[in-house]
């Protein structure tokens, strides 16, 4: 039996700061690229094998995305339509198998609430700079699901910490919010490699 074979999805949980730019890109491009729900939506008649869904450190309950992050997703295969912001919680961060900062300081606020998820949390670009050097091999084969592969990728590149010398501040997403457009582009252009290395990875 694989793990996506019992009841109780995969979720994931994106967090940026006022979930309103980077987080809502992020878990709307995953779910369009992995074929998974956002904020309780189905993709089909049968329940879920992935879950996502995203919060903020300090979010402006309620609001929607940005309009201009919102068309960057549209324009790259993600529906921002219904999207509305939360206020990152402990409970949110306890039920999350998986749990991606846009930056090194979302992935601390994530650890100081709940330190048990420290290794499953990670920043989205120390996740896919750690997953690139995954062997696909070494994930489930054969009959396994997306499902089943992204939790097996978790701890395979949690032991890949520190293996490697890098740059702290490249594992970082820049903050659009209130910034032009060129600065939306930039943080978009950063966001969006990361999540193509991870879902090209785990996607069956």
């Amino acid at each position: 039996m694989f793990p996506s074979d019992v009841a109780s999805p995969l979720r994931v949980l994106v967090v940026c700061t006022g979930n309103i730019c980077r987080s809502p890109a992020v878990e709307r491009l995953l779910a369009a690229r992995l074929g998974a729900s956002f904020q309780g939506r189905a993709v089909g008649l049968l329940a879920p094998a992935i879950e996502i869904g995203s919060a903020g450190t300090g979010a402006p309950v309620g609001r929607p995305m940005t309009r201009a992050m919102a068309e960057l997703v549209a324009e790259h295969g993600g529906d921002p339509a219904g999207f509305t912001s939360r206020q990152l919680e402990a409970s949110m961060i306890r039920s999350a198998d998986l749990v991606i900062g846009m930056t090194r300081k979302h992935r601390s606020s994530v650890v100081e609430l709940v330190p048990a998820a420290v290794r499953r949390t990670f920043t989205l670009r120390e996740l896919a700079r750690l997953a690139a050097d995954v062997d696909p091999a070494a994930l489930p084969g054969a009959n396994a699901t997306t499902a089943d592969r992204l939790r097996a990728l978790v701890p395979l590149v949690a032991r890949r910490r520190g293996l490697t010398a890098y740059r702290p501040a490249d594992d970082d997403v820049v903050d659009p919010f209130r910034g032009d457009a060129a600065l939306y582009e930039r943080s978009f252009h950063q966001l969006l490699p990361a999540v193509e290395t991870l879902t090209a990875l785990v996607r069956r």
